[in-house]
């Protein structure tokens, strides 16, 4: 048994984690890294016995822009264990490792944990604290000037990346320098959320379902408002998925997601204290 680390490019150990997590949660980051947006930021820490990946916990660079400030946070995920292998502590072998690694070296640490390990992680010194939506009612008789931008190839993504990159995030908790983690959403799974609003220059990822507008990040100057309005008279409900900076003509509701539990632990968490916030939701790993 043995702890390995940084093997994204080393395809055997890469292979096996996606084969890990395809077992454990259906999912693979083979065309994440394939597509080339698996970057440094995203390291898993795992056990490996005799060439194979049984159990990890990754570990994610989150900064979050608020108030102007640069909190340095890491998000764990991915905490996975092949089920022949569990009940051997690995897990909490990985925490100790992790912890050892980047405990007082951040601002701090957060995590999203199922309800089956909510006695878990208070071991590791972590707390839980809610989290808050913001939406509201509109009215709004503006016609729908949006325009959907694919994100099919790589010539897209290389834009969206540019984008991300170089144009301010609308809202008070938003991720910084981890464009990779955007593009695991958007070269992927919202390939077709992606909008642009010729008249205010900013670019919106969003879901519409029905009179219902998700708004889960925007890049540019444009408000809020201005880019509710471009969305048309169809849409007389928002829901947002980050926070907003003014808060007011919202309504304010604690997030009770089920069998999720938002974990957190550092000296950011507490400078924040009873703030109410939502970190943006496009920036779950």
């Amino acid at each position: 048994m043995k702890i390995v680390k940084d093997y994204r490019d080393t395809k055997e150990l890469r292979d096996s984690f996606n084969e890990l997590a395809k077992k454990v949660f259906n999912l693979s980051f083979e065309e994440w890294y394939q597509n080339g947006f698996w970057k440094e930021n995203y390291n898993p820490v795992s056990i490996v016995i005799e060439g194979k990946v049984v159990s990890n916990v990754s570990v994610n660079k989150c900064n979050m822009n608020y108030n102007g400030n640069i909190l340095k946070l890491l998000q764990l995920g991915t905490v996975m264990t092949a089920p022949e292998y569990r009940g051997n502590g690995y897990v909490r072998i990985l925490m100790d490792e992790i912890m050892k690694e980047y405990e007082g070296k951040v601002d701090g640490i957060y995590l999203y944990a199922n309800d089956s390990v909510l006695d878990f992680y208070p071991k590791f010194g972590f707390v839980t604290k809610p989290e808050f939506q913001y939406s509201k009612h509109v009215i709004n008789t503006a016609t729908d000037v949006t325009e959907n931008i694919p994100m099919e190839t790589s010539e897209d993504w290389v834009k969206m990346v540019d984008i991300i990159k170089t144009r301010p995030q609308c809202g008070n908790m938003t991720m910084n320098g981890n464009e990779g983690l955007f593009m695991f959403y958007l070269s992927q799974f919202m390939k077709e959320n992606v909008y642009y609003v010729n008249s205010i220059d900013t670019y919106v990822v969003a879901e519409v379902d029905g009179d219902t507008l998700m708004l889960h990040a925007i890049f540019g100057e444009a408000s809020i408002d201005d880019v509710i309005t471009s969305f048309g008279s169809n849409i007389s409900n928002v829901i947002l998925f980050f926070t907003p900076i003014d808060k007011a003509g919202y309504e304010e509701k604690k997030v009770d997601e089920e069998d999720t539990t938002f974990f957190v632990k550092g000296k950011a968490f507490e400078i924040l204290g009873d703030y109410k916030f939502m970190l943006p939701a496009i920036t779950h790993a």
